[in-house]
């Protein structure tokens, strides 16, 4: 029997958790990618005689294929299905590490960091949103965090990868240690392992996506009831899935299918913080510390490779931090943790900009409020936008939707990646983290007055919710 259609009178949570692992497994990979650039880009940079200009494209060119795939992603996986999308962000993630590795020069390392940036584009905007569409109500703020646990063990897994081949290159330096490749790409140029090591991973996230069901409610809206039927039965149980999908269709009859919904009294609201929750989430400035971290940390007194050992530092307290978030958003509920995190980081940037201003910059001080911004960061802003992007939007519009506010990260994103050196060098540090604060600021004030909490409610009672804030506004 298809596994999608064995109807479990129960369901299975070891099913649906094989599922989100599988989905999750590209916020892996977009870790992975994001940090793995904070070890490559000094010695990329001396290699081919970087200016801070060149620098920052480096490291922000991964950004624009981020934004190319998310614009594409939306359109894609509502005609084609979640999974298919999914497994050709996979394989682009393959590309682009084996191309980084061999690439040797400047413009073509460049071609295949885009070409990565199409791969973590869509997977940023699909895992979240395949996640959700498949996760009862009462699971989906914990599974949905799950995605952004994954991104921050991809960030550990890349800079603990980076401070291992580093060891080896500086225990080899001079040497003629090894031969062949690991010469090449270790001894000789150790920023070619770095970037290749993100192949592994892509690996299995496309053997795993080969092996998941594609999303219920995708299904249910090209036709195939039978089959999103089976799937949410495996997933809740028999009675449960009947009611959903009845839940599912009712959505779907009063939706228009088409963008312009989302200008229309109430959604209006929906598709302001879709923008501006995600793009004040990385104007605080998370992708300066992850992808310039050695560049930061050196400023005040940090050697290369105790750089890279706090960045393993930063990276362990985001993951332990992120689990917090995960155990506790379906409890708490997604406003709390916003509001609590939020000022955190708006409190933390101040100090760190004081402690640079005032020349109290030398050892622990600083990196002690990093990790503090790190933890806020990783109980607000990383685990909970991802799941109000994921489930404020409507079923047959929820790709394209989706896309938008997915490219609002990435957008935001890439500012900050191209501008950071630019702002350290001419600005200074202290500058820098209070512009950060300030851009931060605007998130409080917009959790407080227009994001409703969510917690507990399903994916159609949240349509609803919309609709009813569009008639109330139209009376």
């Amino acid at each position: 029997m298809d596994p999608e259609l064995d109807p479990r009178p129960k369901g299975s949570f070891a099913y649906l958790a094989a599922a989100t692992l599988a989905a999750a497994l590209g916020g892996l990979l977009f870790g992975f990618d994001t940090a793995v650039i904070s070890g490559t880009e000094g010695f990329v940079k001396n290699q081919f005689g970087l200016d801070d200009v060149a620098e920052g494209w480096f490291v922000s060119s991964a950004i624009l294929g981020c934004i190319l795939g998310v614009i594409g992603a939306g359109t894609a996986s509502d005609a084609f299905g979640r999974k298919k999308v999914l497994f050709l962000s996979a394989a682009l993630f393959f590309i682009s590490a084996v191309g980084c590795a061999a690439a040797s020069w400047y413009t073509l390392l460049v071609g295949f960091r885009l070409v990565g940036g199409l791969g973590i584009g869509i997977a940023s905007m699909l895992a979240p949103m395949y996640i959700s569409e498949l996760t009862p109500a009462h699971l989906r703020g914990r599974l949905v965090a799950f995605y952004q646990f994954a991104i921050t063990v991809g960030v550990v897994a890349a800079y603990v990868s980076n401070k291992i081949l580093l060891g080896w290159h500086l225990g080899a330096a001079g040497s003629d240690a090894g031969t062949g490749l690991y010469h090449w790409m270790v001894v000789e140029d150790v920023w070619r392992g770095m970037l290749g090591m993100g192949a592994l991973p892509a690996l299995v996230f496309a053997v795993l996506v080969a092996m998941v069901p594609e999303s219920p409610r995708w299904l249910v809206k090209q036709g195939k009831a039978d089959r999103a039927l089976g799937i949410l039965a495996r997933v809740g149980g028999q009675e449960a899935a009947t009611q959903e999908l009845a839940a599912i269709r009712g959505a779907l009859s009063v939706e228009t299918g088409r963008l312009r919904q989302l200008l229309q009294p109430g959604w209006r609201i929906a598709l302001l913080i879709g923008l501006a929750l995600p793009f004040l989430s990385q104007m605080s400035g998370i992708n300066a510390i992850i992808y310039y971290g050695p560049k930061i940390l050196g400023k005040a007194g940090f050697g290369l490779d105790a750089a890279f050992g706090a960045q393993v530092a930063i990276g362990l307290v985001s993951v332990v931090i992120t689990v917090v978030a995960m155990l506790t958003v379906d409890r708490l509920g997604r406003r709390p943790l916003l509001i609590c995190g939020v000022m955190g980081c708006v409190a933390s940037l101040e100090v760190i900009g004081y402690l640079f201003n005032a020349g109290v910059n030398q050892g622990l001080w600083p990196l002690a409020f990093i990790l503090l911004y790190i933890a806020c960061f990783a109980f607000s802003f990383g685990p909970v936008c991802w799941v109000i992007m994921a489930e404020i939007y409507p079923t047959s519009i929820r790709g394209r939707a989706m896309s938008l506010a997915t490219l609002s990260i990435w957008v935001g994103c890439w500012l900050v990646s191209q501008m950071t050196p630019w702002l350290l060098k001419n600005a200074g540090p202290d500058m820098t983290f209070w512009l950060f604060a300030i851009l931060c600021y605007p998130a409080i004030p917009l959790t407080i007055w227009l994001i409703p909490e969510t917690k507990g409610k399903s994916l159609e009672e949240i349509e609803q919710h919309w609709m009813r804030k569009g008639q109330s506004h139209e009376a």
